[in-house]
């Protein structure tokens, strides 16, 4: 049928120019509108997302935390004492969760009990979003999952499809090993499929098993993610439907994705790997700080360009131009943010990761509210802890019309992402939610040190 109409519209213009030069030149440009409209970028819309809420009754206080570290521990004690300052600097409050096999002393998780925290916390995230949407699973036509550390067989995207009896065209994908940051990486795969596929919807879920990663030995560089690390997930469903753009929240503006894996201490900094004891886990380098630091600067040199007023933009460059070419001593000039974005949702990953962003892109302490009640609330989510922070925001009543969100994620490899979304519509306070029970007792103060 496209042949055909091809055919025919370009007999119209050889006929045409034969007998009118102005109806040719009409033409012309009607056909380089055609053009143009046909290769410009569809727009992504956020219809909505929901985060997973833990029951209860996986709560892991602080006194629990430091007792079950202690027992494990008993033959380390100089690690049972590092591990104590930890916690107490960590940024983590009361209410965060671990899964039920991890509530155990010693812990001895199995392959069963992750899949059954995967069960939890996917099907209940995107149990909520099909409710909030309206829409149904024979609606979706992409599924997107992103889990660094546990991996199935059948694929996790695939429990997804059965579990929802999806239809059998429907395309998915899994993604892992890929860090904190593997969240926006989906939303960036999500992007380049929904240009390629029109009239379509995505479902894009992100979460971190944490049943089978829990660490057992006494390595203190392994030590770390078993304070920092608890339960969380999120479900996103990104559309490309024109007459679902009305019901959007957001409209996607930007994706900045940042790889440092060629350089040897960024692509071994975050590593899953086993200690003496022959014990798994994930070891941290005493250079993380500074790679991320270096990462993050890297993306907003390119993301600058894309979102920051002119006036900045040209402030940076007379800036480097000086340094750099007329070798003038002046200090590096950080490009003012807070004229291109009103809302920052930075990855959770640590109170130290949260303090070094906020110290460098010089944010205020409103600016790092959601982050920093997201880390204090649910712990370091991984993956999902952007859309925690988000669900913050508009749970604060303080998403309108207009305003630009920046998402920033860091994983392993060593990455550095950025997504920008703007709001499209006032977003009322939702009635439900991962937030909708608690939110009137945020912000709270969190001290420097906690002491049990």
């Amino acid at each position: 049928m496209l042949k055909f109409a091809k055919v025919a519209y370009e007999h119209l213009i050889i006929s045409s120019s034969q007998h009118d030069p102005i109806i040719s030149f009409s033409l012309l440009i009607i056909s380089m509108l055609m053009f143009y409209i046909m290769k410009k970028p569809k727009t992504v819309y956020l219809l909505d997302f929901a985060c997973f809420r833990p029951p209860r009754m996986y709560r892991v206080p602080f006194a629990t935390a430091y007792e079950h570290g202690r027992l494990i521990l008993a033959s380390h004690p100089e690690n049972v004492e590092f591990q104590l300052k930890i916690f107490e600097r960590a940024g983590l409050g009361e209410e965060t969760s671990l899964p039920g096999a991890l509530h155990y002393i010693p812990p001895t998780p199995s392959f069963m009990d992750a899949r059954e925290e995967t069960e939890m916390v996917v099907f209940s995230a995107v149990d909520s979003l099909f409710e909030q949407t309206r829409l149904k699973p024979e609606d979706i036509d992409i599924v997107i999952m992103n889990c660094s550390l546990f991996v199935a067989t059948p694929s996790l995207s695939s429990i997804v499809i059965h579990k929802y009896k999806m239809r059998s065209n429907v395309k998915s994908y899994s993604l892992s090993g890929m860090g904190c940051s593997a969240g926006l990486i989906s939303i960036d795969l999500a992007k380049h499929l929904l240009q390629v596929h029109p009239e379509s919807n995505a479902l894009v879920i992100s979460t971190e098993i944490i049943t089978p990663n829990s660490y057992l030995g006494s390595e203190r560089s392994m030590l770390l993610p078993n304070v920092l690390f608890r339960m969380g997930g999120a479900a996103i469903l990104l559309t490309n439907k024109r007459c679902l753009s009305n019901h959007a929240k957001y409209s996607l503006l930007h994706v900045v994705r940042t790889h440092k894996g060629a350089d040897d201490k960024s692509y071994g900094c975050v590593t899953q790997t086993e200690d003496k004891e022959g014990y798994p886990g994930v070891a941290l380098s005493q250079d993380l700080m500074v790679i991320a630091a270096k990462s993050l600067k890297s993306n907003i040199s390119t993301l600058g360009s894309l979102v920051l007023p002119l006036s900045e933009q040209l402030s940076f460059l007379f800036n480097l131009l000086g340094r750099k070419v007329f070798k003038l001593n002046r200090k590096p000039y950080i490009p003012n943010f807070k004229k291109a974005f009103d809302h920052y949702c930075i990855h959770a990953g640590g109170r130290a990761v949260l303090d070094a962003i906020q110290e460098s892109l010089k944010l205020s302490d409103e600016h790092i509210e959601a982050s920093r009640m997201t880390l204090y609330r649910w712990g370091n989510t991984s993956s999902s802890s952007v859309w925690y922070e988000m669900g913050y925001i508009e749970a604060k009543g303080r998403m309108k019309k207009g305003d630009r969100v920046w998402q920033i994620g860091f994983g392993s490899g060593f990455k550095c992402n950025s997504v920008v979304w703007k709001c499209n519509r006032d977003i009322e306070i939702p009635k439900s939610g991962a937030w909708a029970d608690c939110i009137n007792r945020y912000p709270v103060s969190v001290p420097e040190i906690v002491k049990d």
